[in-house]
């Protein structure tokens, strides 16, 4: 029995949408616009033009059954309703592994949520339940057949969880069953040098307040402590050890010892207080764990290795070992979610020998904190900081420059260099919510060393310059490119802007490409945590070429998947895109408004695509003949035999592993060819651990056609290995960089206003410039109420936001001064 009725139609759903704009008010001309049917006024995310080979995506497919009542039964249908009346449903992919030879894990996300009919808040903590996890295996004919890891939810937490509540089980229901305390859902996950993967956190459910017996309550979402491992040779859960602080969304990555880094994530979501510890209350976990890989443990980092950081931060392996935080996450927008998340705003890296933090900038700005005396400001200004002595010496040392050139920070600022984009790069600057952070391929120097990391971001939420919080509603098109230069200790940031994405894009799946490009999946047309339900669902994906650095709107997807979608590359060079898992309507259940334009809330999506980009539908792609298997960090050579001559690219991909948008150990590496005779050319390896951290890669050798395509191979799996006679350090020795080219000068701020006026390339065109069809980077109070694209006239307002954001960053913060604040501003020279 199929139960239709869970997913109710029009009438309520116009109702619960009145009610919306009559409690917000800000948003009244946008919801009215929506319900009206303009769905053009409220970027309803129709695709694009195309032109050229854009590739095609594949008819979807998903699992053939669901088990209900002990019983397998065929049906095309999302959910069937067993004899006590609950839906059960199939999985969708919210988190998705490659594990390689055509298999992938997915785990489940939101499992429950189907049975909630009044209100997912009042009743979820009653009807959710662990997620369920799946093997799919693609067969050479893209023939999927699926098993059930064991056990299928992961297995953590059999007996229960030991709950952080706050009625110590008087009014709350942590204790009432054990089929939801040990969620999937939320955790981070990430591979472990031998193939296997690990998943960290995760969620347990409850009510509370709420009484054992009764279908309501405020339901809570609390963080796991659980660390529990997925073999893929024998398809089998185990646990390891547990984190010391219990965790819902945080971030993983692989340093260059094999060991991994953990970062934030909150202990309670929803009811994030802790009488025991009062002063770590209304904010993300700031400490920071290290997970032994040969023991199994987690220990903290210490005082120093604490950070305020979003939850799901985006973070990375820099070349000398740092772990490099890009100013990108989620929140719950428009207000957010922690007292001290203007911190949120600055990039900033993690140093694993001394577990210590390093602020390198602030994000999209050329200021560049640690060439100014501030690479501690976060530790100093972090609340549970307790070094007086830190503290007293960086405000001593703001205040006194203050006094003394109280005009420094005007003058420096107009020094600063800027390119035409410098007034969009202003207001877009500061963290990034809801999208993703894709590492662009590490290339050597001339030297044969790796020093320059460069990490995309596009679309998602901005910050919205002067706003106190760390995201808004209505997402952005603007796309920036943020660098990292090392040489061991000493790191530089900068930060540009790239051409803009086709169209605004929240939640948008990002995937680097072997041709040297980034393709874009799915996604929405506004914040589906905001206003569930209300998003529009944007199928059309976009390739980036990283040497133009503009984005091109390519084919569109079958299916709309906008929260919980991912994807990922297959070895063979396609992507599989899946997922789709909304929160219930409006928070209450699922109203599908489909039919007005909205995004699909039947439930969640299940099926999977497989995108075919245009090198894949060629028959001149190149063959590897012959390759390692495996590979040292010794900097050693090895040889490629190929089926062509004019192969001029080598690249190792690691495998992905992604939730929520995250990977944090995401890489691309080309490796230098350094000799070639015929079809055969021969390889230079790595010496440096941090740019290849132990793990299962992809290998991947391609050329450029005489059409100007580059043309990539299918992949052949390698696995990288750690040289055993090198340090376990997990910093990196990085080779002398090669000498940099002289770079050009800049009229500075100012003189880029003014000089740019009628040379073709104003300041002001990414702004006020909508007539090339490109949407305004930055969403107008305009845009805001009625949902259209608006010119900014508002020069002065723009201006003055620019230099309040670094202001809106102290004040914010418990026991900020003026003058502090004044003092902040002055290091606009940084650049």
């Amino acid at each position: 029995m199929h139960r239709t009725e869970c997913y109710k139609r029009l009438p309520l759903a116009s109702a619960i949408a009145l009610v919306i704009v009559g409690t917000t008010p800000a948003y009244a001309g946008l919801l009215g616009g929506l319900l009206s049917g303009d769905g053009e006024s409220a970027g309803d995310g129709q695709p694009s033009e195309v032109n050229g080979e854009v590739g095609f995506f594949s008819e979807p497919f998903a699992e053939p059954t669901i088990q209900v009542d002990g019983e397998q039964i065929a049906t095309g249908d999302r959910c069937i309703m067993d004899a006590s009346g609950a839906l059960q449903c199939k999985p969708t992919a919210g988190t998705i592994a490659v594990l390689g030879g055509g298999r992938f894990l997915y785990l489940n996300a939101l499992e429950g949520t189907e049975n909630a009919e009044l209100a997912v808040i009042a009743q979820f903590g009653e009807v959710s339940v662990n997620d369920q996890s799946r093997v799919m295996t693609l067969d050479a004919n893209d023939q999927p057949s699926w098993v059930k890891p064991l056990p299928n939810d992961g297995g953590a937490n059999p007996d229960g969880n030991d709950s952080t509540t706050l009625t110590g089980g008087l009014l709350d229901t942590a204790n009432n069953t054990d089929t939801n305390d040990g969620a999937l859902f939320c955790a981070d996950v990430v591979f472990l040098p031998d193939g296997r993967m690990m998943a960290v956190g995760g969620t347990d459910y409850y009510s509370e307040p709420g009484v054992d017996g009764l279908p309501v309550g405020v339901v809570e979402l609390e963080g796991l402590k659980s660390s529990r491992i997925f073999d893929p040779a024998s398809n089998t859960w185990s646990q390891s050890g547990d984190m010391q602080y219990g965790r819902w969304y945080p971030s993983l990555v692989s340093l260059a010892n094999s060991d991994v880094f953990v970062a934030s994530g909150v202990t309670k979501l929803l009811k994030p207080v802790y009488p025991e510890d009062p002063i770590q209350s209304g904010r993300n976990v700031a400490q920071t764990e290290t997970y032994d890989i040969e023991n199994g443990t987690w220990s903290n980092n210490g005082s120093a290795g604490q950070r305020s950081l979003p939850l799901f931060p985006r973070m990375h392996l820099l070349p000398n070992g740092h772990v490099y935080y890009n100013a990108g996450g989620q929140a719950f927008n428009p207000f957010g979610q922690a007292y001290d998340q203007a911190l949120w705003n600055i990039v900033g890296t993690y140093n694993p020998e001394s577990r210590q933090w390093t602020d390198l900038g602030y994000a999209g700005l050329p200021l560049r904190l640690n060439e100014t005396g501030l690479d501690a400001l976060s530790t100093t200004l972090n609340p549970t900081n307790t070094d007086p002595d830190q503290v007293e010496r960086l405000l001593g040392d703001l205040v006194g420059e203050t006094l003394d050139d109280p005009t420094a920070a005007i003058s420096q600022l107009l020094e600063t260099p800027v390119d035409d984009q410098a007034l969009e790069r202003a207001i877009g600057s500061g963290m990034r919510g809801s999208t993703f952070s894709i590492q662009l391929p590490l290339r050597p120097d001339a030297n044969g060393g790796y020093h320059e990391s460069e990490f995309l971001t596009a679309g998602g939420v901005p910050t919205y310059v002067a706003a106190g919080s760390p995201g808004g509603y209505l997402p952005i098109s603007s796309s920036r490119i943020d660098t990292v230069t090392t040489n061991g200790a000493d790191m530089a940031y900068e930060s540009r802007l790239t051409g803009s994405l086709n169209q605004p894009r929240w939640y948008g799946s990002g995937v680097m490409m072997p041709d040297n490009s980034v393709m874009v999946f799915s996604g929405g047309t506004r914040d589906g945590v905001v206003a569930t339900g209300l998003e529009g669902a944007i199928i059309q994906s976009e390739r980036f070429d990283i040497e133009t650095e503009t984005w091109k709107p390519m084919a569109s997807a079958n299916r709309e998947r906008t929260y919980h979608n991912t994807a990922v590359l297959m070895p063979d060079g396609r992507v599989l895109i899946g997922g789709h898992s909304p929160i219930n309507t409006a928070y209450l259940s699922f109203i599908n408004m489909d039919e007005l334009g909205f995004a699909d809330y039947a439930g969640r999506d299940p099926s999977f695509e497989i995108y075919t980009p245009p090198y894949a539908m060629r028959d001149d792609r190149p063959v590897i003949e012959r390759a390692p298997v495996a590979l040292m960090t010794n900097g050693g050579v090895f040889d490629i035999k190929t089926d062509r001559s004019d192969i001029d690219q080598v690249l190792l991909i690691r495998r992905k592993a992604t939730t929520h948008l995250v990977d944090g150990d995401q890489r691309t590496v080309e490796l230098p060819i350094v000799d070639r005779n015929s079809n055969k050319v021969r390889v230079k390896m790595t010496g440096n651990r941090a740019v290849l951290p132990e793990g299962q890669y992809m290998l991947f050798i391609s050329y450029e056609s005489d059409d100007g395509m580059r043309v990539p191979s299918e992949s052949t799996p390698v696995r990288v290995l750690a040289d055993p006679s090198a340090t376990d350090s997990p910093l990196a020795q990085q080779l002398e960089p090669a000498p940099a080219e002289a770079e050009g000068s800049d009229d500075g701020l100012v003189g880029g206003l003014i000089g740019s006026i009628g040379s073709g390339g104003s300041l002001l065109d990414p702004i006020f410039d909508i007539g090339s069809g490109a949407t305004s980077a930055v969403p107008t109070l305009g845009q805001l109420q009625d949902g259209t694209p608006q010119l900014m006239n508002e020069l002065g307002i723009a201006l003055e936001g620019g230099f309040a954001v670094l202001g809106d960053t102290i004040t914010s913060l418990p026991g900020a001064t003026e003058g502090l604040i004044v003092d902040f501003t002055d290091q606009g020279s940084g650049g």
